[in-house]
């Protein structure tokens, strides 16, 4: 039973009688816990609401197009709160973060829900047979954080007494149909080498309904005091693993006709290796776990270069990014500069002073870092940054320092781009929409 927040004016619910303050009990029959079975079973053409006003019992019966929204809206998006993440994992990025910074970016979530509903990944640890049966019921595809399939070394590396036996899960889950993205956070000495060959081994057990396997780099701050000792990636290393997903890439496009498993771009940079070409990526399936995302980029800049005409005068910019994309960025900033002589396009590499040298994305940059190490330097009239940097639904850093904070410092209006290509070339050349 879950308390209705307001009604949506004029909407099917609302045609029908619903008023903000009654209780939805059930639909068509099926109690009601959360979003996703509020979603589902109000898929139907005809909705069934059994509801509960002032403690009387109430039916109302609508009438829609199917999976049309009753206009039901609720206190939360799940309906109720997130579930917590009930692990402790060696590698977790969270209990490496600074104290101080805002409190949203301390909470760790791991909820299916929000897996189905966002493409969050989530471990199973907290999930039971019955949300299993659930999943499966409403088949719901699903983004899971596997790690290693490794009973023993999951236990180790999650901090959960549970996550071993868990795995059944992912079995159980693909043999019933249900389609799953994996993620392998990789940390040499524990799951990578024989431990990352038995985990591509096993889930490509599993395929076709393992539509796709991530396997990205540890990422290791400066604010590890107690915490597991961990090491990071280097050139040989990064190579190594890079080596054996490959391997896999060639068994799997013979034995399924598709490579499956892909390496992270930071794999790459690190070891120094030539990204693979664009068809290597097929359906970018992998894209938000930073794969592919670099040479997705990189070909879309250049077929806008292609055709782009200058119509302007002199113009001067900056990028501002992380040590880790700078020379793509800096090559990307060359080609326009050899086309557009009237353009000049500064690349700055920012070490990561807030986090540790050690994180060389371009996403956790923070606006102190930004102000410190490019202030007083000639950056031109506008600085163009990754909306990475920012807060999806406001214009801060994750060091909680505004857009508007940084221009006040260096002067300059900031520009903020996608990670696509088209875009990037417009920001260049000082085309806004």
């Amino acid at each position: 039973m879950v308390r209705i927040n307001s009604v949506i004016p004029e909407s099917p619910a609302y045609r029908a009688g619903a008023r903000a303050g009654d209780d939805l009990v059930r639909i068509n029959g099926h109690g009601v816990r959360d979003v996703l079975d509020y979603m589902y079973y109000a898929a139907e053409t005809s909705v069934v609401m059994e509801l509960l006003r002032d403690g009387e019992p109430l039916t109302l019966s609508v009438e829609k197009d199917e999976y049309d929204d009753l206009g039901l809206e609720f206190e939360t998006f799940l309906m109720d709160s997130k579930q917590r993440c009930s692990n402790k994992c060696v590698f977790c990025f969270i209990d490496q973060m600074p104290p101080g910074m805002r409190e949203t970016l301390y909470f760790k979530d791991d909820d299916a829900r929000l897996s189905f509903l966002q493409g969050n990944y989530v471990t199973l640890t907290n999930l039971e047979q019955s949300d299993i049966d659930r999943i499966i019921e409403m088949k719901l595809n699903i983004n899971v954080s596997v790690h290693t399939t490794n009973p023993e070394l999951r236990v180790k590396m999650m901090h959960n007494r549970f996550a071993g036996e868990k795995l059944k899960y992912i079995r159980q889950l693909a043999e019933n149909g249900i389609k799953l993205n994996c993620q392998v956070v990789c940390c040499p000495g524990l799951n990578d080498g024989d431990e990352l060959r038995r985990t591509l081994s096993d889930l490509g057990e599993l395929m076709p309904n393992i539509s796709s396997m991530a396997v990205v780099p540890v990422g290791v701050t400066k604010f590890r005091q107690g915490l597991f000792p961990l090491t990071i990636f280097n050139k040989e290393t990064a190579g190594a693993a890079i080596d054996i997903i490959e391997s896999f890439q060639r068994e799997f496009l013979e034995k399924f006709g598709s490579r499956t498993v892909y390496p992270s771009d930071e794999f790459y940079l690190i070891a120094e290796r030539e990204l693979p070409d664009f068809d290597s990526y097929e359906d970018f399936s992998q894209y938000e776990n930073g794969v592919g995302m670099l040479r997705s980029l990189i070909d879309e800049f250049e077929k806008a270069l292609d055709t782009a005409e200058w119509e302007g005068g002199e113009r001067h910019v900056s990028i501002a990014t992380g040590y880790a994309p700078y020379k793509v960025m800096k090559s990307l900033a060359e080609a326009a500069e050899r086309k557009f002589p009237l353009l000049r396009c500064d690349v700055y590499r920012i070490r990561n002073d807030f986090f540790g040298e050690t994180i060389t994305v371009t996403g956790l940059i923070t606006a102190q870092d930004l102000i410190a190490q490019l202030k007083g330097r000639d950056i031109g009239t506008e600085l163009l940054l990754s909306a990475s940097m920012i807060k999806r639904d406001e214009p801060i850093f994750l060091d909680d320092l505004t857009v508007t904070d940084v221009e006040r410092e260096l002067g300059v209006k900031i520009v903020t781009t996608n990670s696509d290509g088209y875009e990037l070339l417009d920001a260049m050349m000082g085309i806004s929409y």
